[in-house]
């Protein structure tokens, strides 16, 4: 029976002093004075009815929101995501086009209406926007005229589905149903002082106000909103970022983040038995570590291992299983499910076999087979060496191997396991990471396969190497490196 893990989400500390609002350390913290220093953080939140790490479910934007106080910058870091994103169709929806305009009565008496509360905003239209935006659909955005303090009655903004929605606001945060939307949620940390200069600046320029009339609303509803409602929801960001949009560290790791998750979102659509792990801080910054060439070895097998556990976790969680019903110690029934009993493991040698572990950790007694691939270049290829369980037939089968590269080692190894009459659906790939060119070439031949994969890098060079990648893995983990 597997044993059950609960990841300890850790990031890393960016040289800019972005802050990732946290948890706890778990031992990432390396002896090695070559390793970077981690630090605590949550993963992404992913909203419920739509996780990434779903590929069986239609695509779905990435949604992203950005909060923070007023004039605190939200807008500045929002441009340069999206012009860092240029190669991705990126909408950007404010807070402010929602704001429900003013009664007559209401007009009359705008210098006492609180624009920073959250009644001043039609949520439930941000809400159904965001909604048909996150299902592919267009919507018309309303306008809204900050000197008449109304919206635009015949004109809307046309915004059309896109791979990456920003949802920027001073309470986008504040409603959890707007929060669980997002897959990512940003909190723009900005000085007082710096945000007070700069809304006197805004609204006397941008929205036609006098100075004193700024003043006197930032003293009597700005600042006390900000502590009663926008503060209070800085506890639900994932990241904060202090100086906004002068933050380039911050705001480049995120781009790259968004990039990895796009990206791989794109082959789980293309082939939907691709599943990659969920990403998070945790994760990423164990990539970060088996990828360093300085890392030393100790700390390679390390967070290898970790790394491979989360996979053989994942893995198993896509096999078959059937009700069961038990009797709890307190005479009550239990209605669960029965793990698979046929299952087996087969490791391509000699990198394969550091998976063997977290296999037999999770699965007591479990059987491995072994396959050895002998490679003359990339083209040729020549089994060498096979032993597998006899009655492998009749098992779902977990085929282990860190890297998937150019996916032709793995065919040959997914072609035996067929020859032995293991039927192409039952077989489960497991990896730590994956190339595209990978995946094309084994999903070309097996399109019923399951891969699970902690991540997926960019390409092969002209080596036939993963790139960005982490190396020879074998040598690295059994210790026969230079």
């Amino acid at each position: 029976m597997p044993d059950e893990i609960t990841p300890i989400d850790v990031a890393m500390e960016a040289a800019s002093g972005a802050h990732f609002s946290g948890l706890r350390l778990d031992g990432l913290l390396s002896t090695s004075p070559s390793s970077r220093r981690l630090l605590t953080a949550p993963a992404f939140s992913s909203p419920s009815s739509s996780t990434l790490a779903d590929s069986n479910s239609p695509k779905r934007p990435f949604v992203i929101g950005v909060s923070g106080g007023t004039a605190s910058g939200k807008t500045t870091v929002c441009d340069m995501i999206i012009q860092q994103l240029h190669d991705h169709r990126v909408v950007l929806v404010n807070q402010d086009s929602f704001y429900r305009g003013l009664t007559a009565e209401e007009a009359e008496r705008v210098h006492e209406y609180n624009f920073d509360h959250p009644d001043a905003f039609d949520t439930e239209q941000l809400l159904e926007c965001a909604e048909k935006l996150r299902c592919g659909q267009s919507v018309q955005v309303p306008i809204y005229d900050f000197k008449n303090h109304r919206r635009c009655s015949e004109s809307f903004r046309q915004v059309n589905a896109s791979d990456v929605i920003i949802l920027e606001g001073i309470l986008v945060f504040h409603d959890a149903r707007v929060r669980n939307l997002m897959n990512m949620k940003i909190f723009v940390d900005t000085d007082a002082d710096v945000r007070l200069a700069r809304r006197i600046r805004r609204d006397t320029v941008e929205r036609g106000r006098d100075i004193d009339s700024v003043l006197e609303q930032y003293a009597k509803f700005v600042k006390p909103a900000f502590d009663d409602f926008v503060h209070p929801s800085k506890k639900y960001a994932d990241i904060i970022i202090p100086r906004g949009g002068d933050n380039h560290v911050a705001i480049d790791l995120i781009v790259q983040h968004i990039r990895t998750k796009l990206g791989q979102h794109d082959l789980c659509k293309i082939y939907p038995n691709v599943y990659v792990i969920q990403s998070t801080f945790q994760i990423r910054g164990m990539h970060t570590l088996i990828r360093d060439r300085d890392i030393s070895k100790h700390d390679f097998v390390f967070y290898s291992d970790r790394l491979i556990r989360l996979v053989v976790e994942h893995g198993l969680g896509h096999l078959p299983f059937t009700e069961k019903q038990v009797v709890t110690p307190t005479g009550s029934v239990y209605t669960g499910v029965d793990f698979c009993k046929k299952l087996c493991g087969v490791s391509i040698i000699r990198s394969g076999e550091s998976m063997e572990n977290a296999l037999r950790a999770c699965c007591k007694g479990i059987k491995i087979g072994k396959i050895l691939i002998h490679r003359d270049g990339d083209n040729g290829k020549q089994l060498i060496y096979e032993k597998l369980p006899n009655d492998i037939s009749e098992r779902h089968v977990l085929l282990l191997d860190p890297v998937l590269a150019t996916g032709n080692s793995a065919n040959q190894a997914i072609e035996l396991l067929i020859q032995k009459g293991v039927p192409e659906a039952h077989i489960i790939f497991l990896n730590l990471i994956s190339a595209p060119e990978g995946i094309h070439c084994v999903y070309k031949r097996f399109p019923s396969l399951k891969i699970v994969t902690s991540e997926i890098d960019d390409a092969l060079n002209d080596e036939f190497r993963v790139v960005p990648g982490l190396g020879e893995f074998g040598d690295r983990y059994f210790g026969t490196d230079d």
